[in-house]
């Protein structure tokens, strides 16, 4: 295979591999669903059987997609059939890379090192559209083959080819500095492109692909830099149908952090160890997660984003007409064992969301503590009588002088209490401390922490991390503050239902919680309606549990979190293990 980079991606994890051989016994780093037999083939040599008698050929795809190579590698295998195509970059019909960088710039925050906001271009805005018509005026009798992001939108008919990449794998490639953002010529450093992934491309790419979703008549995974896995558009779109009437666990994927500590790295298997730590583990964070799809042991993975826009309405139910194809809440895991305390932080308030970064939502979190040692802490909102003005000269005070604050004067620590939820509705002064694993749950945007004091540490790069004092001066609550904080902020569960063989508890959020969170302890079993509602389930204590739904069993193991999507009317959790097992459930209010 030809790379027109010798380094494609720079990190230690895995790539996703082609086949999957067995079926885990545990938490499962590759959750797949299965879409038939032989559906999913690998490899150029194979595909290019399906395009022997396609005269005109868009390929298309998402940012992070190294084309040149793509363009490469299927030429080769289309010459080894006796195809000689002529192949046109659409990039030639890009608007000049100095007319994008003042069209994207109003997005791109200026010199905020973190924060933007979210576009409102759509991808026809990157081309001259007088030369993207130009581009499909060929007069030529061999087939011709358009390749590039926004392939799509040339004004012909042919055979629609659709690349998709997984999020982390963008990330990666960006680090190495083998990929640029949409519409530029070279790499920038990694956080400044991930500020430009996030505000302008993602968003501008995601709007196409729904737009394109139902044209594309092949679907190409292209994370792997040296083979690529595929379906034909139908059988993919059927298999969506088919797996939205069932249990979705999306692929999680890990990443280390400053604070980060050991307990993934000592309980997931199949990780890489050749890495400082684990700090988080992005369990459902739709917008960077995608979903594996699995065929005789091949494995397709695409973005949760084509789940959505497919189908939306059967995941969400009677809450998409709210939210659309944004999914409204995300779990992830974030682990201190053995490493450190997060930042003092704090998230900001909705409006200041909408007007700031032209989210519709904003990060409305709990701390449920999955699993915790010694002497763990959770920080948690002001001492009594913290006035702003004193709050913000100490932290500026430190910023300066470079001395530790010994924050306890001014911010509130509670041991950590196993199974524990605390509440952080906007502008709540938090953070986890060390000896923590933490389930976060929250809406969904999830970039938005404004770190007010950060024990004076690096970054993995050497480089301090963003403080964020005067976002963070401008949303802060000071009145979740003294004995408030215990009895507002700290959940305490309520019990709805005792049964035989099952107890259910309500563990109330605040209400500025756009969710609620319930849990089960489970003996035997339990029937669940939905309500027309999604449920994300998560098994916090127990080996693994059974889900049944229409006669259908699908097992989870402990630590593993996944969507019930409102389609499924009812269904029933069923313990496997000898003592009672407990399963946390987030729901929309």
């Amino acid at each position: 295979m030809i790379n027109t980079k010798e380094k494609i991606r720079e990190t230690s994890q895995f790539e996703l591999p082609v086949k999957k051989d067995s079926v885990a016994s545990e938490y499962d780093i590759y959750p797949t669903f299965n879409i038939g037999s032989n559906v999913i083939h690998k490899g150029y040599d194979s595909f290019v059987k399906n395009l022997a008698d396609s005269p005109i050929i868009k390929i298309d795809g998402y940012v992070g997609i190294i084309f040149e190579s793509v363009r490469q590698n299927l030429n080769e295998a289309l010459n080894k059939i006796g195809v000689y195509p002529k192949w046109v970059n659409v990039e030639e019909a890009y608007k000049s890379e100095e007319d994008i960088n003042e069209m994207v710039n109003p997005f791109l925050g200026g010199d905020d090192p973190v924060f933007g906001k979210l576009t409102t271009l759509e991808l026809i805005d990157f081309f001259d559209k007088h030369r993207l018509t130009a581009l499909s005026k060929t007069n030529t009798k061999t087939p011709v083959i358009f390749y590039g992001i926004g392939a799509e939108l040339v004004p012909v008919k042919g055979t629609s080819i659709f690349i998709d990449i997984s999020k982390n794998e963008i990330q990666y490639r960006s680090r190495a500095e083998s990929v640029f953002n949409l519409g530029a010529s070279k790499a920038f450093h990694p956080k400044q492109m991930y500020k430009r992934f996030y505000f302008v491309d993602w968003v501008v790419l995601n709007k196409h692909k729904n737009a394109i979703k139902n044209d594309i008549d092949f679907l190409i995974d292209g994370q792997r830099t040296t083979e690529i896995t595929w379906t034909k558009g139908d059988t993919w779109r059927k298999g969506i149908e088919e797996y939205v009437k069932t249990p979705i666990r999306v692929r999680p994927w890990f990443e280390p952090g400053a604070w980060g500590g050991h307990w993934i790295e000592d309980q997931i298997k199949g990780l890489s160890d050749d890495v400082i730590n684990y700090a988080w583990s992005f369990e459902l964070i739709v917008p960077e997660n995608g979903v594996i799809f699995e065929s005789s042991g091949l494995l397709l993975e695409f973005s949760f984003d084509f789940l959505m826009y497919h189908a939306g309405q059967e995941i969400l139910g009677e809450d998409f007409n709210i939210y659309k194809y944004e999914f409204p809440i995300r779990f992830d895991f974030l682990d201190t064992f053995d490493g450190g305390n997060l930042s003092i932080q704090c998230h900001p308030q909705k409006d200041y969301m909408k007007k700031h970064f032209g989210e519709s939502i904003t990060q409305e979190e709990t701390y449920y503590i999955l699993d915790k040692k010694d002497d763990a802490q959770v920080y948690l909102g002001f001492q009594d009588g913290v006035t702003p003005n004193c709050f913000q000269l100490a932290l500026e005070k430190s910023v300066q002088n470079n001395e530790e604050l010994e924050i306890t004067d001014y911010v509130q620590a509670f041991d950590a209490s196993k199974h524990g939820l605390y509440l952080i509705p906007p502008g709540t002064i938090h953070g986890s401390g060390k000896n923590n694993l933490v389930l976060e749950i929250s809406s969904t945007p999830y970039i938005y922490t404004f770190k007010m004091y950060d024990w004076l540490r690096v970054d993995l790069d050497g480089k301090p991390r963003p403080i964020n004092i005067e976002r963070g001066m401008d949303n802060l609550v000071f009145e979740r503050a003294g004995s408030k904080v215990e009895k507002e902020l700290i959940s305490s569960p309520q019990v709805i239902e005792n049964e035989k063989g099952w107890k259910l508890e309500h563990l109330p959020t605040h209400k500025e919680h756009l969710y609620d969170v319930h849990r089960y302890t489970i003996k035997h079993e339990v029937k669940v309606s939905t309500n027309n509602r999604t449920h994300i389930l998560s098994l916090v204590e127990g080996q693994k549990v059974r889900i049944e739904i229409s006669g259908e069993s699908f097992v989870f193991h402990y630590a593993e979190s996944f969507i019930i999507p409102a389609v499924v009317k009812n269904y029933t959790i069923e313990n496997l293990n000898n003592l009672p097992i407990k399963v946390l459930k987030a729901f929309i209010k």
